[in-house]
């Protein structure tokens, strides 16, 4: 075929070629492997033309340059823009959200252990997003298409820049009719992706996340009026019958990874997956939350710590914990309990840099930090995200049994962590059987915590503590996302999931136990950001100037109005997911059959959650916190803590006043705790063996 007659072989036919291919791609992988929500006929005519703008204005760059080179830029150019769609498939998978900025910058700080995760993540056909490249480098290799080295004027790739600005001014043009005020919407990524498109969408971040930055360089202590306003109308009585109840006592988090409420009481063959806390959550000394939802966005684990801790939000984009986490100032949990004369300390199974823990520990004031540097290092001991979870708690109280009484002890599981893998020497559970291989295989783990969590209280209730002692457990956030839609409907037992039944779905425990608490379920609606009003009102402290965008649990002027990152809602009345209204109590969808009082409760209801959301951001992208001086709070210095192992057990020896758990007993406490761990038993035997 002569040169003339075939289109290929010159380059613009080739960069044709490449646009098309390119174009048609990424509106399957749209359709296929993202929930972009488009509905009628303009929005599916957006989703269909929106990859158009950006990809030919940056393969359009390719004309700028001469002869071959021409080629090997509009093919790296095309490669680097499928890596990132292919990267945007994988993560949306998971989480259910696109990469943002924050979340890039993030990587260094969750890429320990992280492997086995993103591999579980990726399915074969992710990766057909290649496919165009392999056949476009293979028409050149083969030379079914000529290299076409005549030159081209200027004012013809200034043509094709053009074209490409002006189709994005059309197309952004119609999404703005279509969704008003598009460009100025807070909380909901997909919108820009399903209007603008996935290459828009990170232009668009981009600029985003650089406000915010520029944010926290201009604020001054005026930007704290929006804050001490909300604190001062969202101001909550003390409920009389628990405030004080557990004033002195020790207080234990215990971090129960992605942990669904949906587990509580669930069977699998007549089988209790979770009979420890099953018990647990009725026991009469526990109040537990059966309307209790994770409030998490990007920074999943760490957005949950960081509302537990300090009663904020984490951000619409990326982790607060390791964006802010370091530099800002915080009036968190372990500085407020220091103050009060506790002695705090967290304990994880991995490395301390995860999710920048070890710097932002400095900031909300932990006195301790036994990362995994503390623990022993036996490749059998690891999976997934850090050390089994039964190893984990028993290597932890020797240094637990150090800690000068009262303590607040954060004890942070990771076994039943996606995509749960459970070894074979620990499985002892049968699997569910939706076909779903990651789904079947988180009853195992949740049972091999709840295993872990009883060989723990066991020793808690043998050494005394358990009954000197609070007792927080929260599940942090799913732990099977919305993408195993087949699956969770067997799990559930449903023909068809809704909108709502998703929102039901987020749900996770929270309950509080101590000896002599009334318990019983309590059916308030609340969520992390409620946790610390309502453990220090348990506690006696008063928290009424704190700014704190959640409320005490147990007043009864909590407002039980639930706020998602996204701008989602859930309280006793309604439950908006979108556009879309349901009846709480029913499921029922009543968007379009709201009376004039109830459209009026629900405007109320969406303004506080915006108020509540926009105030958090304020804060935390502000600093505003370096601003408030709060009465009888000390200022933290980050310079005052370390957690290097030799200087925080230096510390910890001369810390001694008699009252911790190892002074008390005259001797150590770690032989009586009893587990099954068989990979102790191996290491006791081999042990043996080599005396």
């Amino acid at each position: 075929m002569s040169k003339k007659r075939n289109p290929l072989n010159s380059r613009f036919g080739f960069f044709n070629l490449t646009v098309i291919l390119f174009w048609v791609k990424t509106y399957i992988a749209y359709k296929t492997k993202f929930s972009l929500g488009e509905t009628g006929l303009m929005q599916e005519f957006l989703l269909l033309i929106n990859p158009l703008a950006c990809t030919i204005f940056l393969f359009g760059l390719s004309f700028f340059v001469k002869g071959k080179k021409s080629y090997v830029v509009l093919l790296v150019t095309d490669f680097l823009l499928t890596t990132w769609l292919f990267a945007n498939v994988v993560y949306y998978r998971e989480f259910n959200d696109f990469i943002t900025v924050s979340i890039m910058k993030s990587v260094g700080s969750v890429s320990n252990n992280m492997g086995s995760s993103a591999l579980a993540l990726i399915h074969i056909s992710d990766l057909f997003v290649y496919l165009d490249l392999v056949v476009l480098i293979g028409l050149l290799l083969f030379k079914v298409v000529k290299i076409d080295l005549k030159p081209l004027r200027k004012r013809f790739a200034f043509a094709v820049s053009a074209v490409a600005i002006l189709l994005f001014v059309v197309n952004a043009g119609l999404a703005e009719s279509n969704r008003p005020q598009l460009f100025s919407r807070q909380f909901d990524r997909n919108y820009i992706v399903k209007y603008l498109g996935i290459n828009a969408f990170i232009v668009y971040d981009s600029i985003q996340t650089e406000q915010a930055n520029s944010v926290r360089a201009k604020a001054d202590s005026n930007d704290l009026d929006d804050a001490l306003n909300y604190i001062k109308t969202n101001q909550t009585a003390n409920n009389v019958e628990y405030y004080g109840v557990a004033k002195g006592k020790n207080v234990f988090v215990i971090h129960l990874e992605s942990f669904q409420q949906f587990l509580i009481d669930y069977k699998v063959d007549g089988q209790e997956v979770t009979p420890t806390l099953n018990k647990f959550y009725h026991d009469s000394n526990t109040v537990s939350f059966d309307n209790f939802f994770h409030q998490v966005a990007q920074g999943k684990t760490s957005d949950a710590e960081l509302m537990l801790e300090n009663s904020l939000f984490g951000l619409s984009q990326g982790s607060a914990m390791v964006t802010a986490g370091t530099e800002n100032t915080f009036q968190a949990a372990p500085a407020i309990l220091d103050q009060q004369g506790y002695t705090t300390a967290s304990f994880h199974g991995d490395v301390g840099s995860f999710w920048n823990r070890n710097n932002a520990y400095k900031s909300w004031g932990y006195d301790y930090f036994f990362d995994s540097t503390y623990l022993p290092s036996n490749e059998d001991y690891a999976l997934n995200y850090g050390m089994k979870d039964k190893i984990f708690l028993k290597e932890s109280v020797k240094y637990l049994e150090q800690l000068p009484q009262p303590f607040y002890a954060k004890m942070i599981t990771v076994t039943n962590h996606y995509p749960y893998p459970l070894d074979e020497q620990n499985v002892s559970f049968p699997k569910t059987t939706t076909g779903d291989d990651t789904v079947d295989g988180y009853v195992q783990t949740a049972h091999y915590l709840d295993q872990a969590i009883n060989e723990f209280l066991t020793y808690l209730k043998t050494t005394g503590l358990y009954d000197n002692s609070i007792i927080l457990m929260y599940g942090d956030h799913y732990g099977i996302s919305s993408s195993h839609k087949t699956a969770i409907k067997q799990l559930l037992g449903k023909d068809e999931l809704t909108k709502y039944d998703d929102a039901m779905f987020q749900k996770v425990p929270f309950m509080i136990h101590m000896t002599g608490l009334k318990g019983g379920v309590n059916h308030t609606y609340g969520g992390e950001i409620d946790v610390l009003p309502t453990l220090l009102s348990l506690l006696g402290v008063d928290h009424s100037k704190n700014i704190f965008m959640g409320s005490d649990l147990l007043s009864k002027d909590h407002k039980q109005i639930v706020s998602f990152r996204n701008g989602d809602f859930v309280s006793r009345q309604f439950t908006k997911i979108g556009s879309i209204v349901y009846d709480t109590s029913t499921g029922e969808d009543i968007t379009d059959s709201l009376t004039e009082d109830q459209q009026q409760q629900l405007k109320e209801q969406n303004e506080h959650v915006t108020e509540q959301l926009s105030v958090s951001d304020e804060v935390i992208t502000g600093d505003l916190l370096r601003f408030y001086s709060l009465p009888n709070f000390e200022v933290v210095k980050k310079e005052d803590y370390t957690y290097v192992k030799d200087k925080s057990l230096d510390k910890l020896e001369s810390a001694k006043t008699g009252t911790s758990l190892l002074e008390e007993l005259g001797k150590s406490s770690v032989d009586l705790y009893k587990t099954d761990a068989p990979e102790l038993a191996k290491s006791s035997q081999k042990t043996s063996s080599d005396k």
